[in-house]
């Protein structure tokens, strides 16, 4: 897999984003989090997110199907431990979640809250995760379109994340799709793709050879999209199969 990343603060004054990224000879392993919660324990919960997975990763014992379950459930547990240990409520240390894993020629996407993941084919988008936020669900009513969710006043309220006591597993994991059937992917926060659409990803998509490249353009857009605005944590890992 050819890969590029990138992770930067944007106008605040820390980056509660977190990135990983874990390849060995049983498949690659994708993740990015975006940290909710003040005093820097956002910052904190992204990165046991993304750590989380990395260890289980590297234990990985080649059976796809329980795999994204497993790492989720215990990122979600470290997360809670966490906040146990330190004496902290539950709205002090959340984080959204999106992971790609490909292995034995399978793709499989996992995720909780509106980070993104992105799955494009000659050059088009084929399909991508939905936000489990107040938009997205106006979005499945009918009484917005997808369009306005950029730019919606509730566009930042959240139904699941990792860090709250969940009853039930609150992340959703997408159907296995054949790798042949991606040409790349895209995974990201919220501060990168409010900036940069889908058209654009498309279109920076056709005109670059390396994922280093396509990431380039996208992040040159959202800068130039996000300049002279209160620009959030914004974070991606462009990839690009061979």
């Amino acid at each position: 897999m050819d890969y590029a990343l990138i992770s930067e603060t944007g106008t605040r004054d820390n980056n509660e984003d977190s990135v990983a990224v874990l390849e060995t000879d049983a498949g690659s392993l994708f993740v990015v989090a975006d940290g909710l919660g003040g005093h820097g324990k956002g910052e904190v919960a992204s990165a046991l997110a993304t750590e989380s997975f990395v260890l289980d990763f590297s234990d990985y014992d080649g059976d796809i199907d329980i795999f994204l379950s497993d790492a989720f459930m215990n990122a979600q547990n470290n997360i809670m431990h966490a906040q146990t240990s330190q004496g902290g409520k539950s709205d002090d240390m959340k984080t959204t979640c999106v992971a790609l894993l490909v292995a034995d020629g399978l793709v499989r996407i996992g995720h909780v809250g509106d980070a993104r993941a992105y799955l494009f084919n000659k050059n088009k988008l084929k399909t991508r995760t939905r936000d489990h936020s107040v938009v997205e669900m106006l979005v499945v009513s009918g009484e917005i379109r997808e369009k306005h969710i950029n730019k919606h006043p509730d566009r930042n309220r959240l139904l699941r994340t990792m860090g709250i006591e969940w009853e039930s597993p609150q992340y959703a994991l997408a159907d296995d799709i054949p790798l042949p059937e991606c040409q790349a992917f895209l995974l990201c926060t919220d501060g990168f793709w409010e900036l940069c659409s889908e058209k654009k990803m498309c279109a920076y998509l056709k005109k670059s050879k390396t994922a280093k490249e396509w990431l380039d353009l996208m992040t040159d857009e959202v800068e130039k999209n996000g300049q002279g605005n209160d620009m959030d944590n914004y974070t991606a890992i462009a990839v690009l199969s061979k």
